[in-house]
């Protein structure tokens, strides 16, 4: 699944387009490196977003085939920091 798509999936960033223009900023970084909107994410993929006042990091447990409902979003992932 591409980055941006699960982003907006796992509910991380609201709409794809926002995370596609996060993504192209260099403000997101999979597995320590920067990440453009169609890097492919897997489980057990590290993902840092920086936000302008915060940083949020998660791991990756599950790549969803579709659209997932909000009570199961947050299990796509977990909080590392």
């Amino acid at each position: 699944m591409r980055l941006d798509k699960f982003l907006k999936v796992s509910r991380l960033i609201k709409r794809r387009t926002v995370a596609n223009e996060v993504s192209d900023t260099g403000r997101v970084f999979v597995n320590g490196n920067p990440a453009k909107p169609a890097k492919q994410i897997k489980e057990g993929d590290e993902i840092s977003i920086e936000y302008v006042n915060r940083t949020v990091k998660v791991k990756v447990l599950k790549v969803p085939t579709g659209n997932v409902s909000i009570q199961e979003a947050s299990l796509l992932y977990e909080n590392l920091l």
